[in-house]
């Protein structure tokens, strides 16, 4: 996820629109009316709730500025990525680290991890050295994982809650993107990481010879993630929509970046590995059958951060706001299979300089058409929403 340090991201440039602008400006965003015809008329319709329940100004961690001198204390902030273990919610607040691992404006060089239940209440936290852009769960081996600096200097550490012990892993070899990891998920028993930030050293992205996606082992005795490739930057897709609708085209990825497995409650895709190239405005579906993999593109008309699917009737998005440094619940009586993504103009390789602006509003929560890729906003009422990371969990 591109966060305001991010080399690409220049969305803390001007003061963040107010919710009805948003949903205004976001409208221009969605695909043509024949297009949305195809959209379950119940999404568009469907308003939700937003409740929030954990605010950074309320949590503290305590750091050695610039890792040396007497600790001090401060609040956290900037919460971006989000997972669920065990029943509770896991965010990581990035605290002002820059995306390299360079200090925060004061001093600060760690990341902290908050557990929280699902009502809002902190139950326990660590700090972690970096910025943490990714984080996920295995519920098999019972750990959350995080990966640490998402444009370079990267590295994994893994946190077993139960315990409170904390792994740091080093990659086992310089990473050949020439950039850092990102998002995780668990599928099929396999640890892929988003390989961010291409291009950081060395050529520029897109590049044939650049993973997208690696796939991790972790060694617990050596502390060493290995890490070989999933698919590349440049490999083969059939493409969904858009102009090269139904012909197969070499994807050209610049920034990938979030990433999720399509559930199977979803109406396409189901079960396939979701990689977000979000500068790009691409969604690539990866389906695996044996040992051969079949890619699919999808193009959005603005790049999205993570995607969560509503999985029952009845439970929650949990989302990170990082422009008011808090976790909110978007509540309500939830279409089964609907994909909401959070939408994050400013993130888009043709953003302008200074944004938000016109055409480029500010983060907002929409249904994602799975055939078309339009973006609908979705009405919300309670407290504004600008999303970042997401999830769902059923209630």
């Amino acid at each position: 996820m591109k966060t305001p340090d991010s080399k690409r991201n220049a969305k803390t440039l001007a003061t963040a629109v107010t919710g009805a602008c948003v949903l205004a400006a976001a409208g221009a965003l969605a695909a043509p009316a024949s297009a949305q015809a195809t959209q379950t008329t119940q999404t568009a319709s469907r308003s939700l709730h937003v409740t929030q329940i954990a605010f950074g100004a309320k949590l503290h961690h305590t750091f050695r500025p610039n890792g040396t001198g007497a600790a001090r204390t401060e609040t956290l902030s900037s919460p971006d990525d989000i997972a669920d273990l065990g029943g509770n919610v896991f965010v990581t607040f990035q605290n002002g680290v820059g995306p390299q691992g360079q200090a925060s404006p004061d001093g600060d060089l760690d990341s902290t991890i908050v557990e929280f239940t699902q009502s809002g209440r902190e139950v326990a936290q660590w700090d972690l050295h970096g910025k943490c852009d990714g984080l996920s769960a295995d519920p098999h081996a019972g750990t959350v994982i995080a990966t640490i600096n998402e444009d370079a200097n990267s590295s994994l550490y893994t946190i077993k809650p139960r315990t409170g012990s904390v792994t740091h892993y080093a990659y086992s070899e310089p990473l050949p993107h020439n950039g850092g990891t990102d998002a995780i998920s668990v599928y099929r028993g396999q640890i892929l990481i988003s390989a961010s930030a291409p291009g950081t050293s060395g050529a520029a992205a897109p590049n044939a010879k650049y993973p997208a996606v690696y796939v991790v082992s972790l060694n617990s005795r050596t502390k060493v993630a290995h890490v070989s490739p999933l698919y590349y930057d440049e490999a083969a897709a059939f493409q969904a929509n858009g102009q090269a609708a139904g012909k197969t085209i070499d994807l050209a990825l610049t920034d990938p970046d979030s990433n999720e497995v399509v559930p199977w409650v979803a109406p396409k895709y189901a079960g396939d590995f979701m990689l977000d190239s979000q500068g790009d405005q691409e969604l690539i579906f990866d389906h695996v059958t044996g040992s051969h993999q079949h890619l699919t593109a999808l193009h959005l008309p603005a790049s999205v951060d993570d995607s969560a699917w509503a999985t029952a009737r009845h439970g929650a998005l949990y989302v990170t706001d990082g422009t008011d440094d808090t976790v909110d619940v978007v509540s309500g009586n939830f279409a089964v299979g609907t994909m909401y993504s959070s939408v994050t103009p400013c993130d888009s390789n043709s953003a302008p300089a200074t944004c938000p602006g016109p055409g480029f509003p500010a983060n907002y929560l929409a249904s994602t058409n799975m055939g078309t890729g339009a973006l609908t906003p979705v009405p919300l009422t309670g407290a504004v929403l600008r999303t970042e990371g997401m999830i769902f969990i059923p209630w």
